[in-house]
């Protein structure tokens, strides 16, 4: 079964298998029926205490739903939730203030910010922040609107003292992926997750060693696979605001998040090199 399959869809399937269930699992399948929104909020863990039932239980239903785990079942669930705020941001008329506007758009900033934070996988986080922290070079791909995340993230992470790039060039892409090896990581950046220059740097990229970690809204879309790592962001589109709008700034938080994190873990280094760059830029400024 595919796994990007909506909400409704899941619940036509939860109530399709519910009779051949067993008990366990029925406790989870109405538990999931009757608090479908609360679910992407809660931590498995969460989900089971507030259930009473055994975490591995939980796993084993989402994976008989086709998912490969809980994370992936939360992130289909949350691509098809539609109701908080809708009538504050949802539906943009042409008729509208320009105030009236800037709160819709601005309301659904907010929403795929908090939505994205309450699908961070904690241990995936921890695990990429210490990947990074050890790497001796790390390069950045987006391309279109993606490439200027991927500058932003070059223009943090120079502070750590981490050698880096970005690349939003096809060529470029590929060209730097080959010069990877083990100890060094490529940081795929793609909305869609199906721009062919970002994935088949990654691939390059994976192949010669490098660790690989992709940002995307699209779970098991053709650049996860080449990921050993993926970092889902959660948006929607309306009639005249694009999903990729809002995906935009929760791309720069989660970049933010992993440069606050590594210059945490290299404190010393990321202070040096501050104090370097203040001085270094202050003839620019009156």
């Amino acid at each position: 079964m595919p796994s990007d399959i909506s909400t409704e869809r899941v619940i036509v399937k939860i109530k399709a298998i519910y009779s051949a269930l067993s008990s366990k699992e029925k406790i989870v399948a109405d538990y999931i029926m009757n608090n479908p929104k609360e679910i992407i909020h809660l931590s498995i863990t969460e989900f089971s205490e507030n259930s009473s039932v055994a975490e591995a239980t939980i796993f084993r239903f989402c994976k008989r739903l086709g998912f490969r785990g809980y994370q992936a079942f939360k992130i289909a669930l949350a691509s098809e939730y539609v109701e908080p705020i809708q009538n504050i941001h949802e539906e943009i008329n042409e008729e509208d203030e320009v105030h009236t506007l800037a709160k819709k758009v601005f309301m659904g900033h907010i929403e795929a910010i908090n939505d994205t934070l309450n699908l961070l996988d904690a241990d995936k986080l921890e695990t990429i922040v210490d990947l990074l922290s050890r790497a001796t070079r790390i390069d950045f791909y987006g391309s279109g609107g993606s490439s200027a995340i991927a500058m932003d993230a070059y223009h943090k992470f120079l502070r750590t003292g981490i050698n880096c790039n970005a690349h939003s060039d096809g060529h470029q892409q590929i060209i730097s992926a080959a010069m990877l090896g083990p100890g060094q990581a490529a940081i795929g950046i793609s909305h869609s997750g199906s721009n062919k220059d970002v994935i088949e740097a990654l691939r390059i990229a994976k192949a010669n060693g490098a660790a690989t970690i992709a940002i995307t809204n699209h779970y098991k879309s053709p650049l996860t696979k080449e990921a050993d790592y993926v970092l889902y962001t959660t948006s929607r589109e309306t009639y005249f605001r694009s999903e990729a709008l809002a995906s935009r700034l929760v791309q720069l938080s989660l970049i933010d998040v992993l440069h606050v994190a590594v210059s945490l873990r290299k404190k010393e280094e990321t202070l040096t090199n501050l104090q370097k760059i203040r001085e270094a830029i202050s003839i620019k400024r009156y």
